[in-house]
């Protein structure tokens, strides 16, 4: 029991730490601009959407750029982090067959660096929140609790797709193309209550859109995210990561053989 515990508070959290470090140094590598591309994407995009949707379609949603860019943000993490993950253990072939460390570490590791590196766009949201007289309100606290969330299920998510990526290199494109989709699956640029109804309980057990509408719920209306959706939210991720493991632990005896 100690040499397991060793492991996960020494030798196996400084693997995951080094393959952060490891991304960010790849990631920024002859980048004059650093991070700040990262929020150059929805920043440009969050244009795009209000010139199209209040000088051409005229949308009567208050505050479109802060609404956008409450649907944009989670859904750039997601994307971002979910494609990355994807791609992880084929990319980082020689360190599988050179380095004896459990396997479901490189995508989990690629997610949270990902997620590290998407907090400048959280911020640059929470600073136009503020700036546009949302202002900071005890609620968002609630940020700490549905973001993590959103973490969870993608990495669920990435360990499904990372190993079954190992034996069919088609799930890449998979992903991108499911990806286009979820841009219109998603309330980015477009408000919850005009759903139908009977789409409305489907909408909530997905777990990007379920963040965007507590994520609006907790900073354009200042207040918290209902039980129901978080209860969703929860149970959806929980199950995600649980899936994950599982399936990732059946496919890895062959990684081996087939990277």
């Amino acid at each position: 029991m100690d040499t397991g515990l060793h492991r996960w508070t020494g030798d196996y959290l400084f693997v995951v730490q080094n393959l952060i470090l490891k991304d960010f140094r790849i990631r920024y590598r002859n980048m004059s601009l650093g991070v700040f591309w990262s929020l150059l994407n929805p920043l440009v995009m969050m244009g795009v959407l209000w010139f199209v949707f209040t000088k051409i379609f005229q949308s009567k949603i208050p505050n479109f750029g802060v609404f956008a860019l409450c649907g944009l943000v989670p859904y750039n993490v997601f994307t971002t982090s979910w494609l990355t993950g994807t791609l992880s253990l084929v990319e980082n072939a020689g360190l599988i067959k050179r380095v004896p460390v459990p396997r479901e570490f490189i995508p989990i590791s690629i997610v949270l660096s990902n997620s590290i590196h998407m907090s400048a766009q959280i911020l640059l949201l929470l600073l136009l929140v503020a700036a546009t007289g949302g202002g900071v309100n005890r609620h968002w606290g609630w940020l700490l609790v549905v973001w993590p969330l959103e973490i969870v299920f993608v990495t669920g998510l990435s360990l499904v797709s990372s190993a079954v990526n190992v034996y069919i290199r088609d799930v890449r494109y998979v992903v991108e193309s499911a990806n286009v989709v979820l841009f219109w699956m998603v309330p980015i640029f477009y408000d919850f209550s005009v759903i139908p109804p009977q789409y409305a309980d489907v909408y909530m057990y997905n777990p990007v859109a379920a963040l965007v509408m507590a994520s609006r719920t907790i900073l354009i209306h200042a207040a918290a995210p209902a039980w129901s959706l978080l209860v969703k939210l929860t149970l959806s991720s929980s199950v995600m990561l649980l899936a994950g493991i599982f399936l990732f632990r059946r496919l890895r005896a062959g990684f081996y053989n087939y990277l």
